[in-house]
């Protein structure tokens, strides 16, 4: 099948944002509204099993700090929180606090020369993808992405496949035409459930997760000059993911 789109997810995919973003901006806003919490690396690391902002901290509320009362309702206080969350993570972007995953950029400059069509499909908000889109890649870049599903635009987030349906809706392009870059397990069954094929860049939080689904399974994307260290999957003695590579996989035959 003739490659015609690489769909990415965003938090984890395009850049270490969980870990060096989202974590610390919500230990800020913890700190601004004088709550006594605070998420270290591995206690967020369990909170990631809940997709969204919002839906993690209502998780962390009801198993973590069961005797909170807030002073407010529930609903209002978590949306108050989790808008704070969201300025400080915007704060970070700006400050070029994150930087893109290595050989991110290399590959969306080379699938939009190559006339790829480039999409997004992530739980994140649409605001905090154009945000990252924006500050990461630049105007002109960030337009190269024709296509963004995120996570406020579908009732169900990932492991559901709404994101990845919805994606595939606006691109108006068949699944078996696609390639997905996620770094999860619940990337990767949200983006198979839907027919498409999945290469997965895994991280720290990711690294032990199931991939038995995957097409090929990376550290990531790698560069000329980096490799990429294949942990599942065929390289095609690629040495680091490019359209080629991409191509190849995509000619694979794989029933889901």
């Amino acid at each position: 099948m003739t490659l015609k789109a690489l769909i990415f997810d965003v938090d984890g995919t395009l850049a270490e944002t969980e870990k060096n973003g989202h974590r610390i901006a919500f230990n800020l806003a913890f700190e601004e509204n004088n709550l006594p919490w605070r998420w270290d690396v591995d206690t967020y690391g369990d909170l990631l099993e809940i997709g969204g902002g919002k839906e993690r901290l209502r998780h962390y509320l009801e198993y973590y700090q069961p005797e909170f009362n807030t002073q407010e309702p529930l609903d209002k206080f978590i949306r108050h929180l989790h808008h704070k969350k969201s300025y400080y993570y915007h704060e970070l972007l700006s400050n070029n606090a994150i930087p893109l995953r290595i050989g991110v950029e290399r590959l969306i400059i080379e699938a939009h020369r190559k006339g790829i069509i480039l999409a997004i499909a992530s739980t994140a908000s649409e605001e905090n993808v154009k945000v990252l889109l924006h500050t990461s890649l630049g105007k002109e870049m960030s337009q190269y992405f024709a296509v963004i599903a995120a996570g406020d635009m579908v009732k169900n987030k990932k492991p559901a496949s709404d994101i990845y349906l919805l994606a595939l809706e606006k691109l108006n392009i068949s699944p078996e035409n696609c390639l997905a870059i996620e770094d999860t397990n619940q990337g990767l069954i949200a983006a198979t459930n839907a027919g498409i094929k999945t290469i997965i860049t895994v991280n720290d939080y990711s690294k032990n997760q199931n991939f038995d689904e995957a097409i090929l399974v990376l550290n990531s994307l790698g560069e000329t000059n980096l490799p990429f260290l294949v942990i599942k999957g065929n390289s095609y003695n690629h040495s680091y993911f490019n359209i080629d590579l991409a191509q190849k996989i995509c000619d694979e035959t794989i029933n889901y």
